[in-house]
């Protein structure tokens, strides 16, 4: 493409980060997702954005998947490409959005894995033999008590923490916005022994709650590292990502509670139909029960 074209891109992308503010993570995708679109012009010979037409974009979704790309992951694509155009649209440098009506293909709903209230206990309560696994035991209390995302968990600094109040707020949360979390009294006993640890790692003061060996803030894939070690060493064969400790969170609060606005809130859902999927898993948990146990639910056998 030209070098108008990649002026444009970049334009976009300094708009994001400087005047919008976005997320790191936001920033990072939307420019894969336009590179992505970037190598379809290449093909297509297609030199400036504004060459682009509704088939062009039909075309390229099309194309992603086939490659096995998902429709989240599309519909994400497709909400990067609407918002270059809408950029475009704007500063007056085009006169229409193509992607604007072009829509990824539909995906059956698939429910969030959970593990229920003895695997958390399990979990939780095997134990720690170092300073690393006191640190580990920490994030994974916190995981489950906050219901933090990943990302979440990783950009917490120490002065994100009130421990006397049993509360911590969210910098960093999904499109950047914050909120303010409670602490169980489980993840602040955690807490409380890192911290009383942690000082002796911290060699170059780093602000970060968890930090490596060497004082450095702990990343997101070191993070799910340490989770699947602890499963390994505690003899626990499920595998569990970190996000299964939020689902559980979530799935558990919205089991005793039945207050789907304050699971919401503290999940940091900006729209309550996201919330809602784990009323259907509490209601597929209920079903299972009745499946089971209901004299009459099952049918009869030869």
């Amino acid at each position: 493409m030209s070098p108008a074209a990649t002026e444009l891109l970049d334009r976009f992308i300094s708009q994001l980060k400087y005047e919008k503010r976005v997320s790191l993570n936001t920033v990072t995708s939307y420019r894969r997702d336009l590179e992505c679109l970037w190598v379809y012009c290449e093909a297509k010979q297609i030199d400036i954005w504004t060459g682009l037409k509704q088939h062009d974009i039909r075309a390229h979704a099309a194309a992603r998947h086939r490659k096995g790309i998902s429709s989240k992951s599309l519909q994400r694509e497709l909400s990067a490409i609407r918002s270059f155009f809408t950029f475009l649209l704007k500063n007056h440098l085009t006169g229409i959005n193509p992607a604007q009506h072009v829509k990824a293909p539909k995906q059956a709903r698939t429910l969030p894995k959970t593990l229920d209230v003895d695997q958390i206990q399990g979990l939780l309560d095997a134990g720690t033999s170092s300073i690393l696994e006191i640190r580990d035991l920490a994030m994974f209390e916190l995981f489950y008590s906050s219901g933090l995302r990943l990302s979440e968990l990783s950009a917490l600094d120490l002065s994100d923490l009130d421990l006397n109040d049993r509360a911590l707020i969210v910098r960093s949360g999904k499109g950047s916005k914050s909120r303010v979390l409670p602490i169980g009294g489980k993840a602040v006993a955690a807490l409380q022994n890192w911290l009383q640890e942690r000082s002796k790692l911290n060699a170059v003061q780093d602000p970060a709650v968890f930090i490596t060996g060497k004082g450095r803030r702990l990343g997101q894939r070191s993070i799910e590292l340490r989770l699947s070690q602890w499963c390994k060493k505690k003899g626990i064969q499920e595998h569990i990502h970190p996000h299964m400790l939020r689902h559980s969170f979530a799935s558990h609060l919205l089991e005793s509670s039945q207050d789907l606005r304050a699971v919401q809130e503290l999940l940091g859902h900006s729209n309550i139909s996201t919330t809602q999927i784990y009323t259907h898993l509490d209601f597929q948990h209920l079903a299972d029960v009745y499946d089971s146990a209901h004299p009459r639910a099952k049918k009869k056998s030869g």
